[in-house]
């Protein structure tokens, strides 16, 4: 026989069985539960028409707004540098020296070549063509003058040795004297002609030329030493400095980086879709570390990236205090366009639905919660807007939203009330935790 007491136990069983079936049972227009049920306290917001920005954004990496690097034009020992790494310069400002001894030494003797050209070229300009032309008509006289004398006395032998007055080595020394009077007057004769086929001005344009090129060989010389001068070509900071003094400083090679980070680009890459819908001057923020400053797009890439299909769009803003540091990770947003007059709810009323899209916890009337499959356009911060499936003024579960069956019915509550009870709890928790304490 069975006891008493499981008999009792069995009666109590089958009742709760009874009363629950009953009350779960919906009716054939499939109706919420009865009042009687408990219901899930939830928290709501009204989907409100409204205004979104639409924003995009991106992780890039921050560079500086100019950088230079400092290449020496020669190879030269290092003599001295004026600043080391982390000093900020200014545009002009000298910053390193390289050895120059022989270089200014090659200036001097270029500059002493200069001063003998234009010494020439004054002697010449101040008529000293006039002068040898001159002297050259006077021998080309002179010579044909002592040829004519020459002449006639070789002449006289002759006709005298005829006769037999005079002995035949006398008519040989006239020859002798007649030929080198006619060499004489040849070589002045055609010297004549040589300055006469020879202009004045020409002359003068050549030693002109002379000059110029004297000074161009002296500009050589000053540009070689002013390059072993190096100063900055920007404001910035010296963010490397490699070398050492009395180490070679190579042609071509950075001896110095300098980057101004006054202010900062932030560039990042962006898929062609949303690329699509930035412009030149749009604002912009850059995230890094929990601060945000305000920065507007510069550059947006007129090609696609054919390696990685995106396009490169660059931030610009202000660096104050320097805060913002070159290759450091940032996140950029940019505010591409306002929505207006668009359906607008909170981001935490948003749920992953089963079927696979979003959905979000409609409360009708008398409290009781609908699945609502929905369509998300545009997200900003803590607010999305929805495109299809929800309609301005309904009221959509915010939270307790997650794992609410479709036609629960709810009981709507406040945050406050939530915080009140959580202390409620803690503050029994604490007191249940002091009585253990003390036993």
């Amino acid at each position: 026989m069975m006891s008493s007491r499981p008999k009792a136990a069995l009666l109590v069983a089958a009742t709760l069985l009874t009363f629950s079936c009953g009350k779960g049972k919906k009716d054939d227009d499939d109706k919420p539960a009865a009042e009687g049920e408990a219901a899930t306290p939830v928290q709501v917001a009204t989907a409100s028409n409204g205004s979104i920005d639409r924003m995009i954004e991106a992780d890039a990496v921050l560079w500086p707004i100019h950088q230079a690097s400092l290449m020496p034009k020669i190879s030269a020992p290092i003599k001295r540098f004026t600043v080391n790494r982390g000093d900020h310069v200014k545009t002009g400002q000298l910053v390193a020296t390289l050895e120059n001894r022989d270089l200014v030494a090659a200036e001097h003797e270029s500059n002493a070549n200069v001063a003998q050209a234009e010494a020439a070229y004054r002697t010449l300009s101040q008529g000293t063509v006039n002068e040898d032309l001159t002297k050259a008509q006077t021998d080309v006289a002179a010579t044909k003058q002592a040829l004519d004398a020459a002449q006639k006395v070789y002449d006289s032998r002759v006709e005298l040795l005829n006769q037999g007055a005079i002995a035949r080595k006398l008519v040989e020394d006239a020859k002798v004297a007649l030929v080198q009077a006619q060499a004489a007057s040849q070589n002045a004769t055609r010297h004549l002609q040589i300055l006469q086929n020879v202009s004045r001005t020409e002359q003068i344009v050549g030693s002109k030329a002379q000059v110029d090129a004297a000074q161009a060989r002296k500009q050589n010389a000053q540009a070689q030493v002013s390059y072993t001068e190096l100063t900055s070509p920007i404001n910035g900071i010296v963010a490397d400095r490699p070398l050492f003094p009395g180490e070679m400083a190579s042609a071509g090679a950075a001896l110095m980086n300098i980057v101004d980070i006054s202010s900062v680009i932030a560039k990042a890459n962006l898929p062609v879709n949303d690329a699509a819908d930035v412009k030149v001057g749009m604002p912009a923020t850059i995230s890094f570390g929990g601060e945000d400053v305000a920065g507007k797009v510069t550059v947006v890439s007129p090609a696609v990236d054919p390696n990685t299909t995106t396009v490169q769009i660059w931030v610009q803003a202000q660096n104050p205090g320097e805060r913002l540091k070159p290759g450091s990770g940032v996140h950029i947003t940019i505010k591409a366009a306002t929505l207006n007059n668009v359906t607008i709810v909170p981001s935490a009323a948003l749920l992953n639905s089963d079927e696979g899209g979003q959905k979000v916890m409609v409360i009708d009337a008398k409290n009781v919660a609908h699945d609502r499959p929905v369509q998300v356009g545009v997200r900003q911060g803590d607010k999305a807007q929805i495109t299809k499936g929800l309609k301005d003024g309904e009221k959509v579960v915010t939270v307790g939203g997650l794992g609410l069956d479709d036609k629960a019915h709810v009981k709507i509550v406040t945050g406050k009330e939530e915080d009140e009870k959580d202390e409620k709890k803690d503050e029994k928790k604490g007191e249940s935790k002091d009585e253990d304490d003390k036993k």
